[in-house]
């Protein structure tokens, strides 16, 4: 289950009340090394990516706020309006550093959960590594025309014509500390400095919300889209599930969202929270067992697809953005493009 520390965290971070001093003691520590990573970045910045169209989706949070939807739609957008994008990501928690190209049978543990979720959402040519720049300049040589960053917000030593930032609307900034004190990986006011605040939520108030200063967000709705089985890819409307008594397994970093998105098609649900990029086991299920369904997060149904589990089903949602707003990240994309 969710471990006790990072509980415990997300209690601090997200909650009125100061944080303890000894996590303020350590804040200045990550403030003096977030300086320095940004003067190293200047002195190794990828200067081969200049002028390459590289849209970087991030947050200033650690912890989910929604990029992952974010970056399908966007590459589904993209190929929609001709042009061939592809991803580039870390994937955390993975155990192998090298390059990797990533297809639908890639094992989660190689190339990491979110980038295979990605790829086979998508179908659009994604590649892991350590070395973001490097990933990148893979799929240019590939033909890909326009590379899409999954996280790398921080990641300043690559280049980028478009940066978004990605905000949980219910959670925002949390206590507005940097790490570990607060969520911050970077400071507020880095909200002024993005082209495009995407918030994942409705709230209009959230927490941080006062430093968008001229910053227009536009607002990213989660639509659920079906619930498809694990072992036979059979698709069924969330509300087919209404009344009904559901385990709710969730390994990610704000699981609520998922929770609420089930309770709100009025299933019964227990709930069985995991650590964020949980390696599931089959003992992890020992317990959830019986004819009482088990329904998942996608991101956590590419790890658990060998484990042959009975009546086990994955939520698949979809991002849903205004039409002027998706016109208007195009309109900016052929523009980079054409003057360079």
């Amino acid at each position: 289950m969710r471990s006790s520390f990072e509980h415990s965290l997300n209690e601090i971070w997200y909650r009125p009340e100061p944080p303890p001093w000894y996590l303020r003691a350590v804040e200045p520590v990550y403030r003096i090394l977030l300086e320095l990573d940004r003067k190293r970045a200047a002195g190794r910045r990828a200067e081969d990516l200049e002028g390459r169209c590289i849209i970087v989706v991030g947050n200033l949070t650690a912890g989910g706020s929604g990029k992952t939807p974010c970056v399908v739609r966007l590459c589904k957008l993209l190929r929609q309006a001709g042009l061939k994008p592809g991803v580039v990501s870390r994937g955390y928690g993975r155990k192998d550093k090298a390059l990797r190209l990533v297809n639908r049978d890639s094992s989660p543990e190689l190339v990491g959960d979110e980038p295979l979720l990605i790829a086979r959402r998508t179908g659009v040519p994604v590649v892991v590594g350590p070395d973001r720049a490097a990933a990148a300049r893979r799929l240019f040589a590939d033909g890909v025309d326009v590379v899409v960053s999954d996280d790398g917000l921080q990641h300043h030593a690559m280049p980028r014509a478009i940066e978004i930032c990605v905000v949980d609307s219910e959670r925002g900034l949390g206590n507005q500390h940097l790490l570990p004190a607060g969520p911050l990986r970077e400071f507020p006011d880095r909200l002024r400095e993005v082209d495009h605040v995407v918030v994942n939520g409705a709230r209009q108030d959230w927490p941080g919300s006062e430093h968008l200063g001229e910053v227009q967000p536009v607002h990213m709705e989660i639509q659920a889209r079906k619930v498809i089985n694990l072992n036979d890819d059979l698709g069924w409307r969330l509300s087919q599930f209404a009344g009904c008594k559901a385990h709710a397994v969730a390994g990610i970093a704000n699981p609520e969202r998922f929770f609420e998105l089930l309770r709100h098609a009025r299933i019964d649900i227990q709930e069985h929270v995991f650590p964020d990029h949980h390696a599931f086991s089959q003992n992890d299920f020992e317990s959830i067992s019986g004819d009482i369904p088990v329904i998942m997060t996608e991101k956590d149904a590419v790890k658990v697809s060998g484990l042959d589990l009975p009546n086990a089903w994955y939520l698949a949602v979809d991002a849903v953005f205004p039409s002027y707003w998706e016109q208007q990240v195009l309109e900016q994309v052929k523009t980079f493009t054409n003057e360079h």
